[in-house]
């Protein structure tokens, strides 16, 4: 079977590492795998899989009108057409949400002559919720129906997809991501940049937070939370990252009189080594789909407070069994989290099986379950 896995590039987001991963676990089970990009620049540019055929697909020439992600998407679709038709695999697995409407479109033009199957990473609704956002949800619970098969990263989005999307009922499974990899645990043992091994020599414990700096990861709040912490015992908050946000960010640290304390080493090819070394990991979403940072923090022994957002983290966390669990945007929940879990800790060993529970193996054998109705 010839798996076509489509996204736009190779950013260092979870997302992407999600689909590194699967890609891989679909190639030692014997599947021929295609990874076909927009743009094959980026973080993991160099952690691309061994025997998977890297395809780019071309934009068109007035390329001044798509300088946006969103637009190059769209801008790609003819190219992608033409790649499905040439090509012509057996399944086109759309594997990041930014990628479905695009990925809808080129199969619909093509007359449905291959099958599609959406990854479904992010909260659909929730994702879309923001007011401007209104006409997109319309169009992706409009798009989203023309697929053959959806995989929620996490039973709050198949629920919410199927709540949403009323012609995917029964098209929709669960299958939790590929998040732990024995290789964590190596990776843990090395240690962080010489610039920043300060860190972890100051008095008081290192709280560290990791993601993307826009507004979906309201690190705002946590701020504001270590802000609050911060007034109670000296302590240090890294924010592992890039983004768009990060000045913000700064300029919030500074107001808050906090700003020697809140350190930005922006994107770290191995987070996993700050991972074993913080004596907390803080996950402060406003949204989600099946946040991995909290998995590959438990992989590491590190302790875990999450909001309760939309979706994932109530589930990866047992209703608070694996850490504690607080509501979105509430600040002062969230430093009284931080400052209860530091004070007592759960077991390391508690937090590392529950980690291994998310492993490829399991991933890949529930996205081969769903593939199998599709072999000719």
């Amino acid at each position: 079977m010839r798996i076509a896995i489509y996204l736009y590039g190779l950013s260092g987001g979870g997302a992407t590492r999600r689909t590194l991963a699967l890609a891989r676990g679909f190639r030692e089970q014997g599947l021929e795998v295609d990874l076909v990009l927009i743009d094959a620049e980026g973080p993991l540019a160099n952690s691309l899989p061994k025997g998977i055929r890297l395809r780019v697909l071309a934009l068109p020439r007035a390329k001044f009108l798509f300088r946006t992600r969103r637009r190059k998407l769209m801008g790609a679709v003819p190219s992608l057409i033409r790649y499905l038709q040439s090509e012509q695999p057996d399944m086109l697995l759309s594997a990041a949400n930014h990628a479905h409407l695009s990925a809808l479109w080129a199969a619909k033009l093509t007359q449905g002559k291959v099958p599609v199957v959406l990854r479904v990473s992010n909260h659909l609704t929730e994702s879309h919720r923001r007011s401007r956002e209104n006409i997109r949800l319309r169009i992706a619970r409009w798009c989203y129906g023309w697929a053959d098969a959806a995989i929620g990263v996490s039973e709050g989005i198949s629920q919410d997809l199927r709540a949403h999307v009323k012609s995917l009922q029964g098209k929709v499974v669960t299958v939790h991501n590929p998040t732990f990899e024995p290789q964590i645990e190596t990776l843990a043992k090395v240690p962080v940049p010489a610039d920043f091994a300060w860190v972890f020599h100051q008095e008081g414990p290192v709280v560290l937070g990791a993601g993307r700096l826009t507004p979906q990861k309201d690190f705002a709040t946590l701020i504001k939370a270590f802000a609050r912490l911060r007034q109670r015992l000296p302590a240090v908050l890294v924010i592992l990252g890039a983004g768009k946000q990060r000045r913000l960010l700064e300029q919030l640290s500074v107001q808050l009189g906090i700003a020697e304390d809140v350190i930005f080493p922006g994107f770290m090819h191995n987070p996993y080594a700050w991972m074993a070394r913080a004596d907390l990991f803080v996950l402060s979403s406003a949204w989600e789909g099946s946040p991995g940072v909290l998995i590959e923090a438990m992989a590491c022994g590190c302790p875990v407070v999450s909001t309760r957002c939309p979706s994932g983290p109530e589930e990866i966390l047992a209703n608070g069994r694996y850490g504690t669990l607080v509501p979105v945007g509430d600040e002062e929940a969230l430093t009284a989290a931080m400052l209860s879990t530091l004070s007592s800790p759960p077991a390391v060993e508690l937090l590392k099986q529950r980690a291994r529970e998310y492993s490829l193996p399991a991933a890949v054998e529930g996205y081969l379950r769903v593939f199998s109705q599709f072999e000719k």
